[in-house]
């Protein structure tokens, strides 16, 4: 119990400390990944091998590419924009802890920031500890700004989302014959799929290799969907 209370007093910290955010935490990277696979996936996997020509594989290779390249900006946009948000917010808190009349108004702001395990856990000392803290550190900016960390992070998704294309368009790139190397591309991808999921179970707390093996369902799936849908 005292260390998900410790644990609470660094979440408090960290939330209210600009400098202490991750660039892109291991969630991030992973979802980044598999939405750059699957968006890959739903130019490969439409793909009928048995009616595509040498300049039809290019022009696939091209614009699996080019979708890839686009989406990347855009979630990198997105991700500045919630960083934003992030930003906005957190200045907010410190402001409305600070400005709290009374101590209870002061620990239900701080307590709404935790997990609800770590808020029903908190004792009022630890929580007075906190509104110390964040009485302690320097005056928040007047308005939320974007930071070289979040420019960095953004460079970060733009990267993951893209590279994720390129495991699964090597095969088209190396061998000849277009039936195998789409047979060697899904199989590139159903690996991802499962390395993802797995890293998704040590994240999240759930079995690696179980949640390798829905992922591959779901990312099929999702692929399907997409493609049913004209995506």
């Amino acid at each position: 119990m005292s260390e998900l209370i410790t644990n609470g007093t660094e979440h408090v910290s960290s939330t209210f400390n600009l400098s202490s955010i991750r660039v892109l935490d291991p969630f991030d990277r992973i979802s980044e990944v598999l939405f750059g696979l699957i968006m890959v996936l739903t130019v490969t996997a439409s793909i009928s091998v048995a009616t595509q020509d040498h300049a039809s594989i290019r022009t696939m290779l091209v614009g699996a590419l080019g979708c890839n390249l686009a989406w990347g900006i855009i979630d990198g946009g997105m991700y500045l924009m919630a960083r934003l948000h992030e930003s906005g917010n957190e200045i907010l808190m410190v402001r409305a802890v600070r400005d709290a009349t009374t101590l209870d108004a002061a620990y239900r702001i701080i307590a709404g920031t935790l997990p609800p395990v770590l808020r029903s856990s908190l004792m009022p000392e630890q929580l007075e500890r906190m509104r110390h803290e964040l009485h302690q550190i320097p005056e928040p900016s007047a308005r939320p700004r974007l930071t070289k960390r979040d420019a960095v992070g953004a460079v970060a998704v733009f990267i993951l989302v893209f590279v994720s294309t390129l495991p699964v368009i090597i095969p088209f790139m190396f061998i000849g014959d277009a039936v195998t190397a789409l047979r060697a591309s899904h199989a590139i991808a159903i690996a991802m799929l499962f390395l993802c999921g797995y890293a998704f179970g040590n994240c999240a707390g759930l079995r690696p290799w179980a949640m390798g093996l829905l992922m591959i369902v779901i990312g099929t799936a999702l692929v399907g969907i997409a493609i049913a849908l004209g995506g």
